[in-house]
């Protein structure tokens, strides 16, 4: 296949890509382009920025948690239809997992798309030197190919002139000048941004900007040109609907938490529940009853211990929940999943389907997880060895001992009873597509619809 496509990248985080990357799959969208946004990494909150910016889904590219063979795959998958396609990196371009010498980088993934990437440099607090970092990351891994520089908050005319200057010995062009703007500020929080559904307005309006920067500051024909000399990408489109075999009669419903408190979930999630022939049904858990014939039951992650009063106070979901988990519902929690169905969080009254309370902390616990299966559920068997990503500073205390979810490097995590799974582990369920089968097919149990 060959869809025109750019890496957005970085030397370091704090750059500006995220807003680099939206404003230009937004600018492009009103230039008349059908764009596919991508995420490098497990992040959450990027794509839903991405979402809002060219009016498609999301996507995460993720050699640690789908497996490199996945990638192009994917890639293809959450192409289709698009004319351009603009990849968001993560962190600093050669910046991967942790002692793997780059495995899941920005350029891990940039190889493994064959595509060209565009360096986005924070000029900010230097001058000519800006071109000694731009020669630096060309000459690194020459693998990779930097085909563009876009300079960010640049202070004035005289400062870009100095900085062109510094860049021109390298050969890269200067594909765009953003000057600072104070517009482009988004909340933030304890684990980054302020998730695009949580302040749908204020996203909107912080895309309108990013847009408009990229618009009057960006060579978006040279940016388009660097996209179609991307080269021709072998790769098959993944299919979910390779991946399961549905039955052939009865859709059982899986409910799926959204809303602004579990905004955080893949693409791909509902895409293999639906393919493994669920009918998934969105719910809030903040206002809604659980949808009418749920069957089973998906609470992903997001931040619940910021809206724990409110979700506290939906006494009739909570109820809910917990009646028909002890009749039998199977459930996946993940991460804020795992604090709902806790008895408290904070203080606040919760589902208390498990022996455990939650409370806020003021430690970071973050990183890829290689986890084994601590005990045989509807989902998964003991010794199952996964790849999932932690990131919280929530801590959940036991009243009591409990049948653990995973085996760790550093103990165990999360807990496990025969119909539910909960922990901090967030999967990619692409490299895993058995569990979500697994869920409908505990469902469809659940529902009548087979022994």
């Amino acid at each position: 296949m060959v869809v025109p496509r750019v890496v957005v990248a970085a030397p370091s985080s704090g750059a500006g890509k995220t807003t680099v990357a939206v404003g230009l799959m937004a600018a492009l969208r009103r230039a008349g382009h059908v764009v596919g946004g991508f995420k490098v990494g497990p992040d959450y909150i990027d794509p839903g920025f991405h979402a809002v910016a060219t009016g498609r889904p999301g996507r995460n590219l993720d050699p640690m948690l789908s497996g490199e063979e996945r990638v192009a795959p994917l890639f293809a998958h959450g192409a289709q239809g698009a004319d351009i396609a603009v990849i968001e990196g993560v962190m600093g371009l050669y910046d991967g997992a942790l002692g793997t010498e780059g495995f899941s980088s920005t350029a891990h993934v940039a190889k493994l798309l064959k595509a060209p990437v565009v360096l986005v440099v924070d000029a900010s607090a230097a001058g000519r030197s800006v071109g000694a970092v731009v020669q630096g990351f060309v000459a690194y891994d020459t693998e990779v190919r930097i085909v563009g520089v876009i300079l960010n908050k640049v202070g004035s005319d005289r400062h870009e002139t100095e900085v062109r200057a510094g860049v021109a010995p390298t050969g890269v062009p200067v594909l765009g000048v953003l000057r600072r703007d104070t517009r482009l500020t988004v909340p933030s929080r304890h684990l980054g941004l302020v998730p695009a559904d949580e302040q749908r307005e204020q996203a909107e309006k912080a895309v309108d900007a990013a847009a408009e920067l990229v618009r009057a500051g960006v060579d978006l024909e040279a940016f388009v040109a660097a996209a179609r000399a991307a080269s021709e990408l072998e790769t098959e489109v993944w299919d979910p609907t390779a991946e399961v075999t549905p039955a052939e009669e009865g859709r059982p419903v899986v409910a799926v938490a959204g809303g602004p408190v579990f905004s955080f979930h893949y693409t791909e999630t509902t895409e293999l529940l639906t393919a493994a022939g669920a009918e998934v049904v969105r719910f809030d858990p903040l206002l809604d009853p659980l949808p009418e014939a749920t069957a089973a039951l998906y609470l992903g992650g997001g931040f619940p211990e910021l809206h724990a009063e409110a979700l506290s106070a939906n006494e009739q979901l909570r109820r809910q929940v917990a009646t028909e988990i002890a009749a039998g519902l199977p459930v996946i929690a993940e991460c804020a999943g795992l604090l709902y169905l806790c008895r408290e969080l904070d203080g606040h009254p919760m589902t208390g389907v498990l022996p455990a309370t939650a409370r806020m902390t003021g430690s970071l616990t973050l990183g890829y997880r290689t986890a084994i299966a601590a005990t045989t559920t509807s989902f998964f068997d003991e010794g199952r060895r996964v790849r999932g990503h932690e990131f919280h500073r929530t801590a959940v205390e036991l009243d009591s001992e409990v049948a653990p979810a995973w085996y760790l490097p550093g103990g165990v995590e999360g807990i496990a009873q025969p119909r539910v799974h909960a922990s901090y582990l967030h999967l990619h369920w692409t490299a895993s597509p058995d569990v979500p089968a697994r869920l409908v097919a505990a469902a469809r149990v659940h529902a009548g619809l087979e022994k």
